[in-house]
């Protein structure tokens, strides 16, 4: 008899091992590989382009791999220390300084730059300027690519392209991804950065007039709110787009993005029947 308990008791520890081997060897919210689940795709403002996180004007460097607590490396002789921000600008000199510099200058209302390919006090202030008008981020002073891009656009804007009529009328330069806005012939907002339909879903060029405004309009097929819409084709128009527009890889689904700003200004100088004249064409689409 006590053979059996004995036994009995033997079977019941096996069972409440086994038991707990097999608890602890899956992750009850994994996939049974050991690797974490994906993290849920977050909602973003598709109808007017979403984009990622603004993206630095300069990429960060990787981590260094740390010294040996052994050897104690001797500095090279022959070795050139690398740039660094000069303290008296403050301001880190950018690989297009010398362009940013000339196009900073003809555009004029930034501050007085010497255009020698040198950062400067006056130069890092005038490019600060620049970055926080047009939604750059950081706005840092540097002279990197995406201050060089946008630059470039609105200095090579030509207004008098745009076929104006004798009222109000809005500009939409494609190619060169600005808008500007015109009345009785003369410029009354002057170029501006914008961002189009991507592949796919291309703003079509063309002569409109707006018809319908609206301070929030809500998108159905996209469900997101537009602010400051002014229709002008169909579904399409201009309205503020609330993510980073200098994201050049994407685009919107037909529509005119702004910055906040500008969608203001353009909704107090536009009503409906305000003439809309497109031209040109977004590069790649």
């Amino acid at each position: 008899m006590k053979r059996v308990r004995f036994a009995a008791r033997a079977i019941g520890l096996a069972a409440v091992v086994l038991v707990g081997v097999g608890a602890c060897a899956l992750d009850p919210q994994g996939d049974g590989s050991g690797a974490a689940a994906p993290a849920p795709v977050g909602v973003t403002e598709q109808a007017s382009g979403a984009s990622a996180p603004p993206a630095p004007e300069q990429p960060t460097a990787s981590p260094s791999a740390q010294p040996s607590r052994t050897a104690t490396p001797k500095p090279s002789r022959s070795t050139t220390p690398k740039p660094t921000p000069s303290r008296s600008t403050g301001c880190p000199q950018g690989e297009q300084q010398r362009a940013v510099e000339t196009y900073l200058t003809r555009l004029g209302g930034f501050g007085t730059l010497t255009v020698d390919g040198k950062q400067s006090a006056a130069d890092c202030a005038a490019i600060k300027k620049f970055q926080r008008r047009y939604g750059i981020s950081p706005a840092a002073g540097r002279a990197g690519a995406t201050t060089y891009d946008v630059a470039k656009r609105l200095a090579g804007t030509d207004t008098g392209r745009c076929r104006a009529g004798s009222g109000t009328t809005f500009c939409v330069d494609l190619t060169r991804q600005t808008v500007w806005a015109m009345r009785g012939g003369k410029v009354v907002m002057g170029p501006t950065v914008t961002r189009t339909g991507m592949a796919g879903y291309a703003t079509p060029a063309g002569t409109y007039s707006v018809g319908g405004k609206n301070m929030r309009e809500w998108s159905n097929p996209y469900e997101v709110w537009l602010p400051y819409w002014q229709r002008f084709n169909g579904g399409i128009g201009f309205h503020e787009t609330t993510t980073y527009l200098h994201n050049s890889s994407i685009g919107s689904h037909g529509c005119v993005n702004l910055l906040h700003r500008d969608a203001v200004r353009l909704w107090e100088l536009g009503s409906v029947g305000t003439r809309v004249v497109v031209f040109g064409r977004r590069p790649g689409t």
